[in-house]
């Protein structure tokens, strides 16, 4: 029986554990990539492991989320970022250098490579050949660290493509049709492997796209053969020397199997406020759009911005409509001019931004009120733009420069014919702001500078006998991270500081949680908290978990969480039950009393089925699926304690 190409890479970068769906395994990361929004913290526990250099063949620290500068706090991170780098040996990506995955595309992926990234969307690096995964930010330093990432064995789902796209039709259609079949925890425990004639029509940035958006199904990773489009893309970035032909084997055995006729799709959108409400575009076309934004880590690549700049050589943007353009990176601006594209995006009505997540993430861009706003973004989770409430439609390129120029919502196939796109075979290649390591002994002379708003880390206790608490807010299904620790131009500069960031967990749920969790915490009572289905989806912020952690939060129970969130929690001795019986979620309401006894010595033993006693209530039973490594880092009381344990 053949194997997949995920299965090949893992299994070349396996260090323990069985390539069985289920079982954990440990893998070698190869590369490491942080951004600064998760990138401060990540690097203040790297330093508490007290190694000189990192272990990794390469990592890498971008600069692309906080670079607002309202203030003293995101331009201190930016130099303490720098100094970190230059002190233990990690590469380091300047403001306005780019999009953390759009320039380690460019710049870094290798096919047949391990990645680990503190970002959800790591996974793009896939459209290259890679096994590229996200995590929480303490995850890449132990990986930065020498140390071996654990997960469970992914099933590896088969995606076959075959035909090709139709004129207007885009690689984010693609993402959309599969989001609106698998919706947004479809993946979740699964490899999306890309396989069939139809991978040779899509270039590496349109791979990329495609594996970007699978996170937002749930995915651990997606991946793409490395192939002939590879070794032209490798090329054209000066990288052919990294190249590998890499793929599965003819007679590779996939856990499932769906298959796509390019050639029926057509131009999808996804609905406010989630990735996976998908309609044909058509469906939605008429409702007039106020804001329209091309940019992300998802649709920010030169093709992407070409088919933006050919549309404005013969159109101009509606004089009611705000145009806005976010390149990837400096390479993509600088291939932009050099092409005098960029002379038509300007000439065509369009505002320019610097290379940069930005809106994405909620630092600017906020849409006008009772207004849509159409963006080639990865996530139109409520209130994420800045805006509550908010209307935001996820679309292509395509969709969203031709609806700018007709001031609605449009079908982009009602512009005509479809413009030629080439792409250069040389890209303008500028590393000015990409700042390579030192040299070690060099490095070990660098001072880290640390602003007043670089907090150090607290200490974290272990998990005590018994738990007694309070369930002090229920939630619903598919919590995101942003609901729990909210993002935004106010809140993300604070990344470094937890005893300051944890005050908004929750904030624009329950405006009063951080207090209640303080007090709770200060009388010695555990804090609790209820979800419904698919908990923690989103991005990959630790910080989801570590402030909770630092309210004094020690369960949460769940119907079901997502990957990420669920290991940043263990990460940071936070209890993630599952109901035993999914209908005990409705028995539990915000303000019940609980107690869980002896629930160390129900880890010690390893005992799966965990008793809750809810005052008034009676008991229900909860799961506690945990491997003999995650058990040992919830009774340390964090990663952290059980790396210095040992």
């Amino acid at each position: 029986m053949g194997l997949t190409l995920a299965y090949k890479i893992l299994e070349s970068h396996l260090v323990s554990g069985k390539l069985v769906p289920g079982e954990e395994i440990a893998i070698k990361i190869d590369q490491t990539l942080t951004q600064d929004a998760t990138g401060t913290m990540a690097y203040l526990e790297f330093e508490t492991i007290g190694l000189n250099r990192v272990k990794t063949e390469l990592s890498v620290s971008y600069v692309d989320h906080n670079i607002l500068q309202t203030d003293f706090k995101n331009a201190d991170d930016h130099r303490f970022l720098q100094s970190v780098a230059k002190r233990y040996g990690i590469w380091f990506s300047k403001p306005g250098n780019g999009i953390c995955h759009q320039v380690h595309l460019e710049r870094f992926a290798k096919p047949g490579k391990t990645l680990l990234g503190s970002d959800s969307h790591t996974p793009t690096a896939g459209g290259c050949g890679m096994i590229a995964i996200g995590a929480g930010g303490l995850d890449v330093a132990m990986a930065m660290a020498g140390q071996p990432f654990y997960l469970r064995m992914p099933k590896i789902l088969g995606v076959y493509l075959y035909g090709k796209l139709q004129p207007w039709v885009s690689a984010r259609d693609i993402a959309l049709y599969l989001l609106s079949k698998l919706t947004v925890k479809g993946a979740l425990g699964k490899i999306l492997e890309y396989f069939g004639p139809g991978v040779k029509t899509l270039t590496v940035p349109e791979r990329a796209t495609i594996c970007n958006l699978g996170t937002e199904m749930g995915a651990t990773t997606s991946i793409f053969p490395s192939d002939e489009i590879t070794y032209s893309w490798l090329k054209a970035q000066g990288r052919e020397k990294d190249f590998v032909a890499l793929s599965a084997d003819e007679d590779a055995k996939y856990d499932e199997i769906i298959e796509i006729d390019l050639s029926k799709l057509e131009p999808l959108c996804a609905c406010p406020s989630s990735p996976d409400n998908v309609k044909k575009v058509k469906e939605e076309a008429g409702k007039p759009v106020a804001q329209i934004i091309v940019g992300s880590c998802a649709n920010s690549s030169l093709k992407d911005l070409l088919i933006v700049a050919k549309v404005l050589e013969k159109y101009k943007v509606h004089p009611d409509v705000c145009f806005e353009i976010n390149p990837g990176s400096l390479q993509v601006l600088e291939n932009l001019v050099a092409l005098s594209a960029f002379k038509s995006i300007l000439e065509g009505g369009s505002r320019v931004h610097q290379s940069g997540c930005l809106g994405c993430i909620g630092m600017g861009q906020a849409p006008p009120t009772n207004a849509i706003s159409l963006r080639t973004f990865t996530r139109n989770f409520p209130g994420r733009s800045g805006t509550i409430p908010d209307f935001v439609y996820l679309v292509s390129p395509e969709t969203a420069v031709a609806s700018a120029v007709k001031g609605v919502i449009t079908d982009p196939r009602e512009l005509g014919e479809y413009p030629k796109i080439e792409l250069p075979e040389k890209f303008i290649i500028n590393d000015t702001l990409l700042l390579p390591p030192l040299p070690e002994e060099e490095a070990k002379k660098v001072k880290i500078i640390r602003g007043p708003n670089i907090v150090p880390l607290p200490a974290f206790d272990p998990l005590p006998e018994d738990l007694k608490g309070i369930f002090i807010l229920k939630v619903e299904d598919n919590i995101t991270t942003d609901h729990i620790m909210p993002a935004g131009a106010q809140i993300l500069p604070l990344r470094s500081n937890l005893p300051a960031i944890s005050q908004h967990v929750y904030k624009n749920v329950d405006p009063d949680f951080a207090k209640k969790a303080l007090e709770l915490k200060e009388q010695g009572l555990a804090v609790g908290i209820v979800g419904g289905e698919n908990y923690g989806q989103g991005s990959s912020r630790e910080h989801a978990a570590l402030a909770p952690r630092y309210l004094g939060v020690r369960v949460k129970i769940a119907k079901s969480f997502a990957r990420i969130h669920r290991s940043n929690l263990i990460n940071f001795g936070i209890l993630p039950l599952v109901f035993e019986n999914p209908e005990d979620y409705n028995k539990i309401e915000s303000g019940d009393k609980f107690v869980i006894k002896n629930i160390k010595s129900a880890l010690v033993n390893g005992e799966r089925r965990i008793k809750i006693e809810i005052e008034g209530k009676g008991e229900i039973f909860a799961i506690a699926e945990f491997t003999e490594r995650e058990r040992n880092c919830i009774l340390a009381g964090s990663l952290l304690n059980l790396a210095k344990e040992n």
